[in-house]
């Protein structure tokens, strides 16, 4: 490949934060378009039509460029920032993720629950543990994420991680290796950094009480 080709291949690759002047990979940014009527719209499946805005794909660079008007000026033009536009990220962010695992359970390649996860464990056959992040710390422990990088995902809520095996709650679970398994790491990569530690005790707080019952189930 010659040197115009490297050069183009790594343009399409990365893209630069408005928050902090960056350039990373896009992966670890979330795009941003303004809709007709100025909205600023998060673009998850980066797909909407538009001149794109990314931002690092964490809570304290969507919140200086939110502080900041940083949206008006990498438009060029007056932008409407929605009520709460943090919280609409995570909440699709949420959705996002959830409906992975539930595509990934429908394929057989996720399931729940402490046995069936530990089998996977133990097995080889899972390649990435997920256990809620109110579930009880004890009972977690019992249970070792596979070796390798993100291979343990901790930032749903047992009621979000149920939403995708179609439960109340889930407490434990587990990932074959896939695509689809691929899409969920990349998107709680981003989830992750929009749920800072503040939002996460928040979580733990509101969910004490579940939490207490859910020690011994899932």
């Amino acid at each position: 490949m010659g040197r115009a080709g490297r050069k183009k291949h790594i343009n399409e690759a990365t893209r630069r934060c408005i928050a902090t002047g960056n350039t990373q990979p896009r992966a670890e940014l979330i795009r941003f378009v303004l809709s007709p009527d100025n909205l600023v719209t998060p673009d998850l499946s980066e797909r909407l039509p538009g001149r794109g805005m990314w931002v690092s794909a964490q809570r304290s660079a969507i919140e200086t460029a939110i502080d900041r008007k940083l949206f008006s000026r990498a438009a060029k033009t007056q932008a409407t920032i929605p009520n709460e536009l943090l919280k609409l990220v995570e909440d699709l962010l949420m959705k996002r993720v959830t409906n992975l695992i539930s595509l990934a359970r429908r394929d057989g390649s996720a399931i729940c629950g402490f046995e069936k996860t530990k089998s996977a464990l133990i097995s080889g056959k899972a390649v990435v543990l997920l256990q809620a992040l109110d579930g009880s710390k004890p009972q977690k422990g019992k249970l070792r994420p596979p070796d390798g990088e993100n291979t343990h995902i901790t930032c749903l809520k047992s009621t979000e991680l149920g939403l995708a095996f179609g439960r109340d709650y889930v407490i434990h679970a587990a990932l074959a290796a896939g695509g689809l398994t691929r899409s969920v790491k990349h998107d709680v990569a981003r989830l992750s950094g929009i749920r800072s530690e503040n939002a996460i005790i928040k979580a733990k707080q509101s969910d004490e009480t579940g939490a207490e019952r859910l020690k011994t189930n899932e």
